[in-house]
């Protein structure tokens, strides 16, 4: 079962995805799919690859939904694509461990699968993301990261575009900008930044380490970065993974994602930005979505932003 459900209560798609549940779960290293020299990867050198996910939720050729539409429940073929973006050959390095050069690699890769993949006439938005930890739910160790290409814009960015299309109609200025700003006129939840990005943990923050990365120029998506910012990127990305492993001092279960603007048109109020969802709220405690955050979609944040953002600006990057 492969196919899309429209919620007409929360108007919106949800994915069917019944095969994902056959992924396999943590195999040892020699049997690791993502290794060189597995028939998913091929015997050929690479320090970067993409390769499509093999148990996906959204596929190029969909299978008939197994359910007939309707006018109230209507049922869509998953169309889209999925795939596993792969850092690097090597089974037991973590993304913040590799060098600022090699990370641009995986940068060029992201850039170059954003760029394919939204230019496909069904492709409305292209997400990616990465998971990290098992309390995430991680079932393979190689070190990689997801692309997830929708045939729809998701519910989430769609609440953030319209925000910031209100507020650029109203006060004639990007809302992201302003938030921007009014971060780096404060000063306290910055974490750190470069001449191209600043990383802080918003005034809003849902998670208590949840630190979001915005580029300092106005920009919508990863293609509209220059070679400087795809460097200064890379490096702060690099910095940001690092602070997290050395906080509590072990790897930290965490999710990274990218908001960029949809691929069919033009959004010039949105901007480009990285969240980050650390699950730890303590160095033994985890944050764990409530009855009150899963039945209303309201966030407790149990911390203080400004105290969180301290502790991370005085962790080492090593």
């Amino acid at each position: 079962m492969a196919e899309l459900r429209w919620n007409p209560i929360l108007q919106e798609w949800v994915v069917v995805a019944a095969q994902q549940g056959k992924r396999p779960v943590l195999p040892v290293e020699k049997d690791c799919p993502f290794c060189p020299g597995k028939p998913e990867t091929g015997t050929g050198n690479w320090s970067v690859l993409h390769l499509p996910n093999m148990f996906p939720a959204l596929m190029e050729n969909p299978p008939k939904p197994d359910i007939e539409s309707d006018e109230f429940y209507q049922v869509k073929p998953s169309k889209g694509a999925c795939e596993v973006l792969l850092y690097s050959p090597e089974h037991n390095t973590t993304f913040q461990q590799l060098s600022v050069d090699h990370i641009g690699k995986i940068v060029e890769m992201w850039v170059d699968r954003t760029k394919e993949l939204g230019a496909k006439k069904e492709i409305e938005y292209v997400f990616i993301f990465e998971n990290t930890g098992r309390e995430i739910g991680v079932s393979l160790d190689h070190p990689h990261g997801q692309l997830y290409a929708f045939p729809f814009i998701p519910r989430k960015i769609h609440r953030e575009l319209d925000s910031a299309k209100q507020f650029m109609e109203k006060r004639k200025q990007c809302l992201f900008c302003n938030v921007l700003d009014k971060e780096k006129a404060d000063g306290r939840r910055v974490v750190l930044e470069n001449s191209s990005f600043t990383a802080f943990i918003p005034f809003f923050a849902t998670w208590p380490y949840g630190i979001h990365l915005y580029p300092n120029r106005h920009l919508q998506s990863l293609l509209d970065l220059t070679d400087i910012e795809k460097r200064d990127f890379a490096s702060i990305l690099k910095a940001i993974r690092s602070k997290y492993d050395n906080l509590f001092g072990f790897r930290l279960p965490l999710v990274m994602g990218f908001h960029q603007s949809p691929t069919k048109a033009k959004y010039p109020y949105y901007h480009f930005h990285v969240e980050f969802y650390p699950v730890h709220r303590a160095r033994d405690k985890v944050k764990y979505l409530a009855g009150v955050e899963l039945g209303t979609d309201t966030f407790l944040n149990p911390t203080n932003p400004e105290e969180k953002a301290k502790e991370m600006r005085e962790v080492e990057v090593k």
